[in-house]
């Protein structure tokens, strides 16, 4: 049975996860942008690879036909996602799903699809992409998690380590973050950091299946 580790970094090419993941990374989404298929499956193939050879769990962002193409185990869809994708094929081809939230609507959607994983976010504000959401807060992450019961929360957007504590305490199982990683002048020793900070609530965050 397959859990979620608490610390989930995303990365816009394989090169950040052949550089990173071997650190000690068990968890990471690989998110392409603007790029042709062929680029685009050959950066899935390989991130699949190497990160099945590090024993870390790849979510593929978007590309669903790829990920069900390249055999992959995980799917990552906002909700302009969803409107174009086959869930039922999906499905069928035993691809885990998480879903992106930003509100209750959008939140009553995801719980409909008996999604693997829940997102919220931006928790903070967020200088990756303009977002049409104020940042959401801990409170609004503690009462997702009343909301989404036993479905594993990914809090999402904003997150530093000296913010790690303070999600978590509100219900999030798993933070996921990009910036505070990708445009640290030492990336290395911040993830470092960051598995030493989510350490602790690895044993909480075991006790969450993903069937």
């Amino acid at each position: 049975m397959s859990t979620l580790d608490p610390f989930y970094p995303i990365f816009d090419s394989y090169a950040w996860i052949e550089r990173l993941v071997p650190l000690g990374i068990k968890l990471v989404q690989l998110r392409v942008k603007d790029q042709g298929e062929a680029v685009l499956r050959q950066e899935i193939d390989r991130a699949k690879s190497f990160c099945s050879a590090h024993h870390c769990q790849l979510i593929v962002n978007d590309y669903w036909q790829l990920a069900i193409d390249l055999e992959c185990d995980y799917v990552h869809l906002g909700q302009e996602d969803l409107d174009d994708a086959d869930l039922t094929a999906i499905r069928k081809n035993h691809i885990k799903l998480g879903i992106s939230t930003h509100d209750h609507s959008e939140l009553q959607r995801a719980l409909a699809l008996q999604p693997d994983y829940i997102a919220l976010g931006p928790v903070y504000e967020t200088i990756l992409k303009k977002m049409p959401f104020a940042p959401q807060g801990v409170d609004r992450v503690r009462e997702w998690k009343s909301l989404v019961g036993e479905i594993p929360l990914i809090a999402i957007g904003g997150l530093k380590l000296e913010r790690a504590a303070a999600v978590f305490e509100a219900g999030a199982n798993v933070v996921s973050l990009v910036t505070d990683i990708t445009l640290n002048p030492d990336p290395e020793t911040q993830v470092r950091k960051w598995l030493e900070v989510t350490a602790q609530f690895r044993e909480q965050t075991a006790a969450l299946p993903i069937s």
